[in-house]
């Protein structure tokens, strides 16, 4: 199980690993949210170093590996100097770890992190186009089976959510820390049906599946690619007018 290794004890390895090369350590993602389920959610942690070479990727290997044969992605690893020139180029990521983390080791240099709206817009249309794709091209793989139908569209369920509350972003100065918040609160700026996140966020907060013929879980995947679809074009049609 994930408990085996707390997020305070993965940190305390990396600084005995790193010493004063590391910066910062910061809990991001649904954990940091209070946005978990059981069965679908990662504890995705935040790495800052001075520099970030070869020396220091060895020093935190064996306990990175550790965390990760736990079930937790690898820690998301930034020198400091590139973090900050990173925010033009991962602003959708960015921004929400910027706004939603914990910080469990060192300055919080994410305070200072500058993000521009342009490329946040950009980036958002860029990624729901190819994740939209994606989709497709998997809901094609998954054949007649009702129960595979259902798990694609959990396991993407976070990534639209995380791209919905990007969006969100465009219309209200305030956003909520939870993905099903935010998707929520877009639900009254647009003039389509974001319902079907909700229910699959039920779905996802089971944590156990239950069944599905093959023609129900089409009619939801069918109404969650509109949602999608309409999303996409909503901020194509703010690009166009940014």
């Amino acid at each position: 199980m994930k408990t085996l290794m707390t997020p305070e004890a993965f940190t305390e390895g990396l600084r005995d690993a790193l010493g004063d090369r590391l910066t910062m350590v910061a809990l991001f993602g649904s954990a940091a949210a209070g946005d978990t389920a059981e069965s679908f959610s990662d504890v995705n942690i935040m790495v800052v170093c001075t520099q970030l070479g070869v020396e220091e990727l060895d020093a935190i290997a064996l306990i990175s590996r550790e965390w990760a044969k736990l079930g937790n992605p690898p820690p998301l690893m930034f020198a400091l100097e590139r973090l900050m020139n990173s925010s033009h180029v991962f602003p959708i990521e960015l921004l929400d770890i910027k706004e939603n983390h914990r910080l469990l080791f060192g300055r919080d240099v994410l305070r200072d992190l500058p993000i521009s709206q342009a490329n946040l817009r950009f980036q958002l249309e860029h990624e729901l186009k190819g994740k939209l794709i994606q989709l497709r091209e998997e809901y094609m793989l998954a054949g007649q089976h009702a129960e595979t139908l259902v798990e694609l569209m959990l396991r993407s369920l976070s990534n639209f959510q995380i791209m919905l509350k990007a969006a969100l972003r465009f219309y209200a100065v305030s956003v909520p820390a939870r993905k099903r918040n935010a998707v929520q609160a877009l639900s009254s700026h647009v003039m389509y049906d974001l319902s079907i996140f909700e229910e699959l966020q039920g779905i996802k907060d089971g944590g156990v599946l239950p069944p599905f013929s093959r023609d129900a879980a089409k009619e939801l995947f069918e109404r969650y690619l509109e949602a999608i679809e309409r999303s996409a074009d909503l901020i194509a049609a703010l690009s166009r007018r940014g």
